[in-house]
């Protein structure tokens, strides 16, 4: 005697009807349909899941490009702008130098107390000051600025470097040749950049507005790489110019010398 293969039997029974319908379906067919059901149903929820940060994101790439579009165009100006200074800092040199003025101030080589007179570019181009540490010769800055800090080497008042004065957005220079080894920003030093010279000297340009350069450029002394500003533990608008050599801090005092 054979015994019946296990089924499942549907009954259907429309109102009003006497009679009713049954569909017999085999128990191994609807579990491999009930099988296949739960497979597609996990597959579109499995797709809405993936699909929908993708639409998400695909959705903001256009107005990321616009912001992209809108900084570099920022950036562009602002370096054409600090381009037209320069242009106008060397004009009014030469005026200068055909009119015979000398309106320059001799600068501090060192001072023991943290503040000093103000530093004035003499001619009013990057050009008329200048380092005397060899591989670094131009100082940072082509705007009068007043030294409020000086660098103090022990301590808790610990300082390395100094602090210049200076207005908001002020373009601030590369003190030589070098190599760009950092362009971030950090709670202390906010937005910095920090140059790597030949000789195991580095520069720190700190509490900036805006970068202007980029991780491994290869920069030139004098060349902009960024804007000054209050950004990080600062208390008003300045410039944190550090040098160190093979990891020992110099006061940029010692190497300031007269305008060339």
């Amino acid at each position: 005697m054979k015994h019946a293969r296990p089924a499942i039997t549907i009954l259907i029974h429309r109102d009003g009807d006497v009679d009713s319908r049954s569909i017999k379906i085999p128990l191994w067919l609807f579990r491999t349909g009930l099988g296949v059901a739960i497979t597609i149903l996990v597959l579109i929820v499995l797709g809405a899941v993936l699909y929908l940060p993708i639409v998400s994101v695909a959705a903001r790439v256009p107005g990321l490009r616009s912001e992209i579009a809108a900084l570099r165009e920022e950036n562009s100006q602002i370096r054409r702008l600090v381009e037209t200074v320069d242009s106008l800092e060397s004009q009014y040199s030469k005026v200068r130098g055909m009119l015979g003025a000398d309106m320059g101030t001799r600068l501090p080589n060192t001072s023991s107390v943290p503040q000093a007179p103000p530093i004035l570019i003499t001619g009013g181009t990057h050009d008329s000051i200048a380092l005397g540490g060899g591989i670094l010769t131009r100082w940072p800055l082509a705007e009068l600025g007043y030294i409020t800090r000086g660098q103090l080497g022990a301590g808790d008042n610990a300082h390395s470097g100094i602090d210049v004065a200076v207005p908001v957005g002020t373009p601030i220079r590369v003190a030589g040749a070098g190599n760009v080894v950092e362009a971030s920003r950090d709670q202390e030093y906010g937005q910095f950049v920090l140059v790597r010279h030949e000789g195991g000297y580095e520069t720190r340009y700190a509490h900036l507005s805006r970068i202007l350069v980029t991780v491994g450029k290869n920069v030139q002394a004098g060349e902009v790489i960024g804007l000054s500003g209050n950004s990080g533990r600062s208390s008003a608008p300045h410039l944190h110019f550090e040098i160190t050599q093979r990891g020992q801090s110099i006061d940029p005092r010692t190497l300031l010398q007269e305008g060339r």
